[in-house]
């Protein structure tokens, strides 16, 4: 049996997402006051970004839903620096009300997490006070979506920063020619959901600093974390290894003393 295209069910989600008007948000809610990118140059430890899914494509359902707010503050207290929070609805039981409710609770910096495919999740992500969204190169280089600098101009003019997300050398290099401020590099192949550490590597080969690396999926020992630092990640994004755990800080503070 073909695998069903899942960038293309991915947009088709948001698309539904969009009708349904789960990004017409009435609030105002402050941003993170504190940087993310200078936290991932100063921090001499990893420095995790975790992330607060119930669900996804790969795995189905991960944890049952709880309050997030309470999830969002035991990874904080592992040593957790910033929050990933899913917000779409379909295939991840994200929404933005989470969302809302782990901003209001904490102050570090959020990551909206959705497959960002119109300026109205944009307009939420301001309104939800997330410091960054979440961009993924192969959908502007499949021809899903268009003008990826104007997506992030938008963005950046309401004071949002963004992390863009590459899965191969040739995205990376696509990905390094925008204004994008982070780049991730997703370990996971969103084609077939198939995740190899040796992304990471493979595309950071020969990569002159320029930005900090955060990378993405898969990610569950601290010798995931030493090896994927050597091959050139400044920061992790770590979700399904956490959300599973029986005790989210513990498993956090296990992954932040990796060096």
């Amino acid at each position: 049996m073909m695998t069903e295209n899942i960038l293309k069910r991915l947009v088709i989600n948001s698309q539904a997402a969009i009708d349904d008007g789960t990004y017409e948000i009435d609030a105002n809610l402050q941003k993170s006051s504190k940087d993310f990118i200078q936290i991932i140059k100063n921090n001499p430890h990893p420095t995790l970004l975790t992330e607060i899914k119930f669900a996804s494509p790969s795995l189905g359902k991960i944890r049952t839903l709880t309050d997030p707010a309470s999830i969002a503050r035991q990874m904080i207290a592992g040593g957790s620096k910033a929050l990933s929070i899913l917000t779409q609805p379909n295939l991840f039981h994200g929404s933005p009300e989470y969302f809302m409710k782990v901003r209001e609770a904490v102050n570090i910096p959020l990551l909206m997490k959705d497959i960002m495919i119109e300026n109205v999740q944009i307009d939420a992500a301001e309104k939800m006070g997330a410091d960054y969204i979440l961009l993924i190169q192969s959908l502007f280089d499949q021809g899903f979506l268009k003008e990826i600098d104007e997506f992030i101009d938008y963005a950046h003019k309401k004071e949002l920063k963004i992390l863009l997300e590459v899965h191969t050398k040739q995205e990376f290099e696509n990905a390094l020619k925008t204004e994008a401020d982070l780049i991730g590099v997703n370990n996971r192949n969103l084609d077939t959901l198939e995740i190899d550490l040796k992304t990471t590597e493979t595309v950071l080969e020969g990569y002159e600093k320029s930005r900090p690396i955060l990378s993405e999926s898969g990610i569950e020992t601290t010798e995931d974390i030493q090896y994927l630092k050597k091959s050139g990640a400044a920061a992790f994004l770590v979700g399904s290894s956490i959300m599973k755990s029986d005790n989210i800080e513990e498993q956090v503070r296990k992954l932040v003393k990796a060096y």
